[in-house]
């Protein structure tokens, strides 16, 4: 369960933000609430369950009362809702800002990871759980979320030369931010205050044993409530057990959330292809720039891309990767049948 940061940190009683700014209320979630709902109390979501929805208000942790037959799976962490003050009835849920998200193998929908998220850090560790194939579709995903990604690269002070694991990161995508820390230590908190900011939200996201959790509970300070498990990982193929099992939120020491996720070992791509433009901005900005429009830049004369590869402006692998990443969203983007059979691709609202 989230708390509010401590009373005595002079945050809670700065004149510039309101106990809801605190929270990561905005003015986005402020022009939603119609004049009948006045009188209702915004609230956020700080776990699901499969029969109950925890949140958190200017007053702390709260309960909600869901109406009969609820659909949790509606619902993410960070979500902002609207309450019954009487009651503590959960009336409405207001328009996301920002949603994770991800698509099960056999799924037919997506299943939230977390909302209204301002960063989205992307954790791995620089060991044998560093995969760049992985880190594109973790950035992929935060593209097409809304989200800031910011890769962070856990147990550092373990590796030879953590500088190498850092400039593979960097070369994913234009101007991304790319972190080494050791996640227990407390430099980390400081490494990461760029963006947990009062009232800014992040989450975590990443495969299991790369030091989520602990890196969590480093942010959170050694006063926190919250404890999160932290687990030990196989040598071999440091791959770790799942000691998160839920999504939480977590008030940061000093300000700011946190979002501890589970760990995900398979992500597939689907309904994404703006994230994967913005991940392969500089081949997306060549493309109008071969001489036939629809150009599949594997083999067609004055193909632009093509031209990059040779001159050595882009890596033939990362062209390669581009192709297979957009193969794999177009055939695992469900399609429905519309009137008359006319096939039409379903639109998602983010």
């Amino acid at each position: 369960m989230a708390t509010l940061p401590d009373a005595d940190q002079d945050l809670t009683s700065s004149p510039l933000f309101s106990p809801l700014e605190l929270l990561g209320w905005s003015e986005f979630f402020a022009d939603q609430v119609q004049p009948g709902e006045a009188d209702l109390i915004p609230r956020r979501v700080a776990s699901v369950h499969r029969a109950r929805i925890e949140a958190i208000d200017v007053t702390g942790p709260v309960g909600l009362e869901l109406p009969a037959n609820p659909n949790t799976a509606d619902f993410a962490v960070g979500d902002w809702v609207l309450a019954d003050p009487l009651t503590d009835m959960l009336m409405s849920r207001l328009d996301r800002k920002s949603v994770f998200q991800r698509r099960t193998e056999g799924g037919r929908g997506q299943q939230l990871v977390a909302a209204n998220v301002d960063t989205l850090l992307i954790v791995t560790s620089c060991n044998a759980d560093f995969n760049l194939a992985r880190l594109e579709r973790y950035l992929i995903m935060a593209n097409q979320a809304g989200s800031n990604p910011v890769i962070v690269l856990t147990k550092a002070d373990t590796a030879e030369d953590a500088g190498l694991f850092q400039g593979q990161a960097e070369a994913l995508q234009r101007d991304l931010p790319v972190i080494a820390l050791n996640g227990r230590s407390a430099d980390a908190v400081s490494l990461l205050r760029p963006w947990c900011g009062i009232g800014q939200t992040v989450a975590l996201v990443g495969s299991s044993g790369v030091g989520k959790s602990t890196l969590v509970n480093t942010m959170t300070g050694p006063e926190s409530d919250t404890k999160q498990k932290t687990g030990t990982i196989r040598q071999y193929d440091a791959q770790g057990r799942h000691t998160t099992t839920a999504r939480s939120l977590h008030a940061i020491s000093g300000g700011g959330w946190v979002i501890d996720t589970p760990g995900i070992r398979t992500l597939y791509v689907s309904d994404v292809v703006d994230g994967i433009d913005t991940l392969f901005a500089e081949i997306i900005e060549l493309a109008p720039l071969c001489r036939f429009r629809d150009c599949t830049h594997a083999h067609e004369p004055g193909c632009a891309v093509q031209a990059a590869v040779a001159s050595g402006a882009l890596v033939a692998d990362r062209v390669e990767r581009w192709r297979n990443l957009l193969a794999e969203n177009r055939d695992r983007t469900p399609v429905v049948s519309g009137p008359r059979g006319n096939k039409i691709v379903r639109k998602k609202k983010y």
